[in-house]
C-alpha cells in the first residue's frame, strides 16, 4: 500500500516489488488512497490488482468509507499479509488491519522521522507497537529505528532498494534538448524538489565553478515546491541562462544519460534511488555524506562526498572532477558496476519474498 502511484521513489519500488514477486508464491495486490498515476498504469498492465480507497482526509467521512473497503477487500481475497510503504499509510493502516483481520502487517521506514510532523511521529511510535514488523532500505535506516526511536532489533528487517538494470544502464541519448546543445559538461540532478534535498547548496556551488569552463551547464530535473525559489536563486546569481529546469518525468533513465556529473546535496537522506539510478547510468557522482549516501558512495571509490550544506566543499568537489576526466571516468565506472553487482531488482525482490516468508511463517 502506498498513497499515491506517481513518480516518487516509494512508489517505483513499491511497483517493481509488485511486478518482480514470485507468482509461485505469492499473488500481488495494490492499493492506494488517491486515483490515478502513471504507476498504477504498470501494475495494472503487468497483471497486479490496484485498489483505489478514495480516503481524502483521516479527519473525513472518507476514512471511514476507506476503512469498510479495505477490511471487505482483504477478507474478499484472503490477503495474508499488508505492507505499507510511505508515512501515511504507515499511520493509517496498522491500526485499521488489526482491527478487521489477523493479517501480517509490515510498515516501511524509508526516510529519517525528523522529515515527518511531530503528530505523524508520535502516531508512527505507537504504530511501532502493533505491527509484525518494519522495512528499512539501509543500514542507517536500522540503526535510526533501533538507537533513536527505540524499536526492538527484531522488527526491524533490511531490504535494499532495487534497480531495473534493463532500463538503467550506460547509453549515449537519441538526442538533446535545446537548452544543452551546446554544453561540454553538465552538472544536474533528477529528484523531487524539496526542502531536504538541499538545492540552493547545488545552484550555489555551481555559480562558484561554472565560468570555469566553456559550455558547462547545470540540468535540474523534478517537481517540487522548491522550484521557484530555487530558479529565482539561478537569476539572482546570474547563472540562469547556464541553468535548465525541468519538470518531473517518468523518463528519468534519458535525463540521467544527458547528465555528466551527478550532483545529489541532500540534508537528509535514506538510501537515495536517484543516486542508485545515476550510478547505474554511467554519472560520476557526488552526494552529501548523509544517511544511506555514504553505503552506495564511498569517497574517492565510487564518487565523491561532501559535507551538507558546504557549498565551497561541493564547488570543490565539482572542480577537482572538471578538471581530473580520469578521475571522473574511473568513479562513474566504479559506480556502474557496483549498482549492477549489489542492487539488482531480482536481488532486491528475493529479499523481500524472504522477509515475507518468514513474517508468514511466524504467524502461522
Amino acid at each position: 500500500m502506498v498513497r499515491q502511484l506517481g513518480l516518487g521513489g516509494s512508489e517505483r519500488q513499491l511497483t517493481e516489488i509488485a511486478r518482480a514477486l514470485d507468482r509461485s508464491q505469492f499473488e500481488p495486490h495494490v492499493a492506494c488512497f488517491h486515483p490515478s498515476g502513471l504507476r498504477a498504469a504498470e501494475l495494472e498492465a503487468a497483471g497486479v490488482p490496484v485498489l483505489c480507497l478514495e480516503l481524502r482526509s483521516f479527519l473525513s467521512f472518507s476514512a471511514l468509507a476507506a476503512f469498510g473497503h479495505l477490511s471487505e477487500y482483504i477478507h474478499r481475497h484472503g490477503i495474508r499479509l499488508v505492507h505499507t510503504f510511505d508515512s501515511p499509510t504507515n499511520i493509517y493502516v496498522p491500526p485499521a488491519v488489526r482491527f478487521c483481520s489477523s493479517a501480517v502487517i509490515l510498515t516501511s521506514q524509508r526516510a529519517h522521522r525528523q522529515l515527518t510532523p511531530p503528530g505523524g511521529r508520535q502516531l508512527l511510535r505507537l504504530n511501532d507497537r502493533i505491527v509484525d514488523g518494519i522495512v528499512v532500505n539501509c543500514e542507517f535506516l536500522r540503526r535510526h529505528l533501533i538507537e533513536d526511536e527505540k524499536v526492538p532489533r527484531s522488527l526491524v528487517h533490511l531490504c535494499y532498494n532495487g534497480l531495473d538494470t534493463r532500463v538503467f544502464y550506460p547509453a549515449q541519448p537519441e538526442s538533446r534538448p535545446a537548452a544543452l546543445q551546446d554544453a561540454s559538461i553538465v552538472v544536474g540532478v533528477v529528484c523531487a524538489l524539496r526542502p531536504e534535498k538541499g538545492l540552493d547548496t547545488l545552484i550555489s556551488a555551481f555559480a562558484r565553478i561554472h565560468s570555469q569552463r566553456s559550455g558547462l551547464k547545470l540540468a535540474i530535473i523534478g517537481s517540487g515546491p522548491c522550484r521557484e525559489a530555487l530558479e529565482a536563486q539561478a537569476r539572482s546569481l546570474g547563472i540562469d541562462r547556464d541553468c535548465l529546469f525541468q519538470p518531473g518525468t517518468a523518463d528519468v533513465a534519458y535525463w540521467l544519460r544527458l547528465i555528466d556529473i551527478f550532483v545529489l546535496p541532500s540534508r537528509s537522506e535514506a538510501l537515495s534511488n536517484s543516486i542508485m539510478e545515476a550510478m547505474a547510468c554511467g554519472c560520476s557522482v557526488i552526494a552529501s555524506g548523509v544517511g544511506g549516501n555514504p553505503e552506495l558512495v564511498a569517497h574517492r571509490e565510487r564518487g565523491l562526498l561532501f559535507r551538507a550544506g558546504d557549498a565551497d566543499e561541493l564547488a570543490a568537489a565539482l572542480r577537482l572532477l572538471l578538471e581530473n576526466e580520469p578521475l571522473r571516468r574511473r568513479l562513474a565506472a566504479a559506480g556502474r558496476d557496483f549498482i549492477r553487482e549489489n542492487f539488482s531488482l531480482e536481488a532486491s525482490a528475493r529479499r523481500m519474498e524472504a522477509i515475507y516468508s518468514s513474517m508468514l511463517a511466524d504467524a502461522a
